[in-house]
């Protein structure tokens, strides 16, 4: 396996665990995902800027989260801007009995030095259907 190829199997496991830890509100694992200097942007525009700031946010949200359905998040488009920086576009859908809403991230991911890559820069931005 050459190196790209085990850089997006990496950042979809990275995006496989932000799915399992919103599904299961495992704040301390979504937390581990972040660099420590990350700006995160809610799907309602809330700017987060550090994991301190994402982490009191994700305290007081996550686990008072509620819905009937189930998220999935897929990687449709990976594309390195140098090989330890990395654009990652997602398809986040939340199922549920009324419909589903869609997301539609953008992650920007750096790679550590320890191979490890964090998410850095992430606009969460909700898909809303055009009207006629």
């Amino acid at each position: 396996m050459d190196i790209a190829t085990a850089d997006i199997k990496a950042i979809e496991q990275v995006v496989a665990t932000v799915e399992r830890t919103q599904r299961t509100k495992d704040v301390e694992g979504f937390l581990s995902l972040f660099h420590p200097e990350a700006l995160w942007t809610t799907a309602h525009g809330t700017v987060l800027i550090g994991r301190e700031a994402i982490a009191e946010f994700t305290r007081a949200v996550l686990p008072a989260a509620s819905w009937d359905g189930q998220v999935t998040y897929e990687v449709t488009h990976t594309q390195f801007l140098r090989p330890d920086v990395a654009t990652v576009k997602v398809r986040q859908v939340y199922h549920s009995a009324e419909g589903d809403d869609e997301g539609a991230p953008l992650y920007v991911m750096t790679k550590r030095e320890d191979g490890r890559w964090l998410l850095t820069a992430c606009q969460n931005t909700a898909v809303h259907e055009e009207r006629d």
